[in-house]
């Protein structure tokens, strides 16, 4: 728990006057968000200058044939062998190039540098935390930045390659001509890879949750059938209405879940022998 009122003078959230003011509390929040916001804009320009190289090798990946999803699953048998539909990208507005390259650059930039903004954002919060609470937060950036970019590479190479196939292969009618828009396949591509990224923080929130005593495994396990309808429920938000994107961000998070579930007994367990000490 926060203990920003109970600290030792020996604390880093201490003045010369006792205790960080609400004040100097938001302008120590306001730099860690101005280099947390530099560290996106840095990489963001970094990918503007290899705007081409971004969109032929990362962006445009998916709909080619050498995308290593369609190789895998066709190396395993024709059954289960698909490629990816041939379609163009249009642009119907006069600056949708060029925003749409903002948009990548910047969502790039905030996957690549997620490990430096949690990190920033670690180093607020963790002044305000007791010395054991600190030890038992130890390697927190390194595992939320692993799931996080875990999250966001398994929705680009597995939700992607599928959500393409079904949202392109989709047609009402011969009458239609499907032909989409640089500007919504980019914004697609954005919600398969972000959000994923986010929600695989399942277990990071889950140990903090049960380390403050709001949740407890076995409530977990007790309204686990109520967990799977709200993960088929956030599977479909993320995912196109496809029934198997859907299992297939389903699945892991469910995965998640029975993981967090087993992170929530571990946490109850230490917090009753630190009682008993």
């Amino acid at each position: 728990m926060l203990g920003l009122s109970k600290k030792k003078n020996n604390s880093p959230a201490k003045t010369e006057e006792g205790e960080m003011g609400f004040l100097q509390h938001l302008e120590e929040l306001r730099w860690h968000l101005i280099r947390s916001i530099l560290a996106i804009v840095i990489f963001a320009i970094i990918f503007y200058i290899l705007e081409s190289w971004v969109f032929d090798n990362i962006i445009f990946w998916p709909k080619q044939n050498s995308f290593p999803t369609y190789e895998f699953f066709c190396s395993l048998s024709e059954a289960t062998c698909f490629r990816p539909p041939v379609f163009g990208l249009q642009v119907k507005e006069l600056g949708e190039q060029f925003f749409t390259s903002l948009k990548v650059c910047m969502s790039l930039g905030f996957i690549v540098s997620f490990p430096y903004i949690f990190w920033e954002f670690w180093q607020f919060l963790k002044p305000g935390l007791y010395p054991g609470e600190q030890k038992a937060a130890r390697g927190i950036v390194a595992y939320c930045s692993s799931l996080f970019i875990a999250g966001a590479l398994f929705g680009y190479f597995v939700i992607s390659p599928f959500a393409i196939n079904f949202l392109v292969g989709y047609n009402l009618s011969d009458e239609i001509i499907i032909d989409p828009t640089l500007a919504s396949y980019v914004s697609y591509l954005t919600m398969f890879t972000i959000p994923t990224g986010i929600v695989f923080e399942l277990p990071i929130v889950v140990y903090f949750l049960s380390k403050v005593g709001l949740l407890t495994p076995d409530f977990m396990r007790t309204y686990r059938k109520h967990a799977l309808i709200i993960i088929l429920i956030l599977a479909s938000i993320i995912t196109p209405p496809d029934v198997t994107s859907q299992f297939l961000i389903g699945i892991p998070l469910f995965i998640l879940y029975e993981i967090s579930i087993h992170i929530s007994r571990r946490v109850e367990k230490a917090n009753q022998l630190k009682e008993n000490s």
